[in-house]
């Protein structure tokens, strides 16, 4: 009876079930953008030092939040193939309500450092979140289901910064305390709802070489047709990171945004990529094709890159945040491409190839982006709060020859073969 599916199981239990992961799949991508609004002025709070220095410390932790998300990811996937995926969700859940607490209370960096690892590693749950996902879906649905935890993903990053800058209007430690309730009241929610999906049938041993996040590179030499749309990824990753990293330093020494102003301008910049990715995609790519449209995308992220590098107007700043989402086309697009070069018994290995590479640009792209943006507001006599997105503009100059080679070559092959 136990190792009953769980598809078997009442609907109603299977649907709060479901409920259940969504929720905390948008928690873990609410505590990515939650504490950004606030983190400014936290840092100072705790440091004492300039807005300059607080953008170094909040690249340091955002790149030890990736580095966790990537160490762990893997490992925390196997454990759930061997105890099951309740334990390990609810025991996460748990150390992330203690671990809110903790930066809610921290009053030095190292404590604050020691929070946000422990958050990196609450938060690499979201590969047995999925994993839960399809433990429980029909063949059919997975698909469907899938594309709702992307949904709750993107309603999480736009939730995060908001209620994160709204919150900190009550001060630079309210929004971890009230991170802290939800992920308690999921707990609760979790404990009698969530069946346990792994069985017998599909549970396997914890073997060390299946929890190292290092083995997904090996792949890139089985994968050589994708090779160079992954250095893509990676130049765009690490373009794009220049938002997260630094745009609350970067609104506060620009245009003297307080954290609520912050967060609203992150939330309508997370709107706007939903739109962009969920629905505009769908009608770009069949109008004009993958090969203008990421060529369209990246000369129009060089240019809102540019703009941002010497924008002075805070009001001009707030209308044109939402514009800047339209290059977000890119990431989708590429994936859609490489997905075709590959297998079909290769999918996985693609998507964690991707995954990999991407953890690899938010791990170093913070600490290069926040270290911009100190040496250019340290010196009054080069201060210039928007040059981080200078060398972003570069790097969508340095994306279009890569990109035009892997075209080039496609085209060539068609030629060939035909």
């Amino acid at each position: 009876m136990t190792d009953a599916p769980v598809a078997t199981q009442a609907p109603r239990r299977s649907k709060r079930a479901f409920v259940f992961i969504m929720i905390t799949l948008m928690i873990d991508a609410m505590g990515i953008g939650l504490i950004i609004p606030v983190m400014p002025d936290l840092l100072q709070e705790i440091d004492g030092g300039t807005l300059g220095d607080a953008a170094i410390w909040g690249g340091v932790l955002t790149t030890l939040f990736a580095v966790m998300q990537f160490t762990f990811g893997p490992a925390i996937g196997s454990l759930s193939d061997r105890f099951g995926r309740r334990p390990v969700l609810l025991v996460s859940l748990a150390v992330m309500a203690a671990d809110y607490l903790v930066m809610a209370t921290a009053q030095s960096l190292w404590l604050l450092f020691v929070a946000r690892a422990i958050g990196g590693i609450t938060a690499a749950t979201q590969s047995t979140a999925t994993a839960f996902i399809a433990d429980i879906s029909k063949p059919e649905e997975k698909a469907a289901n899938f594309g709702l935890v992307g949904a709750a993903f993107g309603i999480g990053f736009v939730l995060g910064p908001v209620i994160g800058g709204l919150l900190g209007e009550f001060g630079t430690r309210a929004p971890f305390y009230a991170a802290a309730g939800l992920a308690a009241l999921n707990l609760v929610f979790g404990y009698f709802v969530l069946p346990e999906t792994v069985t017998d049938r599909i549970r396997r041993p914890f073997l060390w070489k299946r929890a190292n996040p290092f083995a997904a590179f090996a792949a890139l030499g089985k994968l050589p047709e994708v090779t160079r749309l992954l250095v893509l990824v990676f130049l765009y990753e690490f373009a794009f990171i220049v938002y997260p990293a630094t745009w609350a330093f970067y609104g506060q020494a620009a245009f003297g945004w307080d954290s609520g102003m912050v967060g609203l301008s992150l939330g309508a910049f997370g709107i706007a990529m939903a739109i962009v990715q969920g629905g505009l995609i769908r009608w770009i790519i069949p109008t004009f094709g993958e090969r203008r449209a990421v060529t369209g995308a990246l000369a129009f992220n060089f240019v809102a890159f540019m703009v941002l590098v010497f924008l002075q107007n805070g009001l001009v700043a707030i209308i044109f945040t939402p514009f800047t989402a339209l290059g977000a086309i890119i990431t989708p697009t590429l994936q859609g491409m490489m997905s075709r070069r590959v297998a079909d018994d290769s999918q996985g290995e693609l998507q964690g190839v991707i995954a990999s590479t991407k953890s690899v640009a938010q791990i170093f792209a913070p600490l290069v982006m926040t270290q911009i943006f100190w040496a250019f507001t340290a010196d009054e006599a080069l201060y210039l709060p928007g040059a981080p997105f200078a060398l972003s503009a570069l790097l969508m100059l340095v994306c279009l020859p890569v990109f035009f080679g892997v075209t080039s070559r496609g085209r060539r092959k068609m030629t060939k073969t035909g």
